[in-house]
C-alpha cells in the first residue's frame, strides 16, 4: 500500500463538488392536492359519511343535511351538520415549496382547520314528549359514536377532489363555552335550543396555483489551495 505524504505535494485538491440535476426530480414522489373545493368535498364526506351509517336510526339519508340550523323550516330534518368557522392552521402554516418538475416549484397550501356544529332534532310524529327527547339523543349519540370510530377519514370515504388522494383528515370532538353557544343559536332567529356537539376537521388543505421557475444546475465547482512544503 502506497501513501502519499502532503509535505511532497505542492498543490492538494481539497474540495471536488459536481451537482447534476436528476431529471425530472427522480426521487421525489408528486403529491396530489385537493383544489378550493376542499371545503366542499370535506362536507361531503362527513355527511356521506353518516348517510352511510344511521340507516338503522334515520333511513330517509335526505333528513340527515348540510346546512345552518336558521335555514331548516320543516320537521322532517332529523341531523344538521353546520359549518360555523374556518380558519387557517398555524401549526402548518410555512410549509416548503413543492416541486412540480424540474423547472417549477409550486407554493406551498393554504391549510384550514374547519368548525362544525352538529345538530339533533326529534321526530314530531312521536306524541311523548320523553320519548321525543330520547329519540333526539340517541341520534346524537350515534352521530357521535360514529365520528369517533371513523377518527381519522383516508381513501374510499373520502370524496370530491379528496377522492384517489393520501389526503387524511382527523375529526376532533371541540369544547364551546356555554356563552359561544348561547350566542350562535341566538343568530338563528326563531330556533329554539337543540342539543349540539361541535368538532374540528383538520386539515384541509386548498393547492396554491402559484409555481416559481427554477434552472436545472449543472455546475462544477472546483478549488485547489496551496500547501507550502515543510
Amino acid at each position: 500500500m502506497r501513501f502519499i505524504s502532503f509535505q511532497r505535494v505542492g498543490w492538494a485538491m481539497l474540495t471536488l463538488l459536481e451537482i447534476v440535476s436528476c431529471g425530472p426530480l427522480c426521487w421525489l414522489k408528486e403529491q396530489q392536492m385537493a383544489n378550493y373545493t376542499v371545503i366542499a368535498d370535506v362536507g361531503e364526506t362527513l355527511i356521506e359519511l353518516l348517510r352511510d351509517n344511521m340507516s338503522d336510526l334515520i333511513p330517509e339519508q335526505d333528513r340527515m343535511v348540510l346546512c345552518s340550523p336558521g335555514e331548516i323550516e320543516d320537521d322532517a330534518t332529523r341531523l344538521s351538520l353546520f359549518l360555523y368557522q374556518v380558519l387557517e392552521n398555524e401549526h402548518l402554516k410555512n410549509q416548503e415549496m413543492r416541486p412540480v418538475n424540474s423547472n417549477a416549484l409550486q407554493y406551498p397550501p393554504l391549510t384550514l382547520d374547519l368548525f362544525y356544529m352538529m345538530t339533533s332534532y326529534p321526530s314530531q310524529q312521536i306524541q311523548d314528549r320523553t320519548e321525543r327527547t330520547l329519540e333526539e339523543h340517541r341520534i346524537l349519540g350515534r352521530a357521535m359514536q360514529i365520528f369517533y370510530d371513523n377518527g381519522i377519514l383516508r381513501g374510499s370515504v373520502l370524496r370530491g377532489s379528496l377522492a384517489g388522494t393520501e389526503e387524511e383528515l382527523r375529526i376532533i370532538l371541540a369544547t364551546m363555552n356555554m356563552e359561544n353557544i348561547t350566542q350562535m343559536w341566538n343568530s338563528f332567529e326563531g330556533k329554539p335550543y337543540r342539543p349540539s356537539v361541535f368538532y374540528q376537521v383538520t386539515p384541509a388543505s386548498i393547492a396554491s396555483t402559484r409555481q416559481r421557475d427554477v434552472d436545472r444546475v449543472i455546475r462544477k465547482d472546483m478549488r485547489y489551495y496551496q500547501i507550502n512544503s515543510m
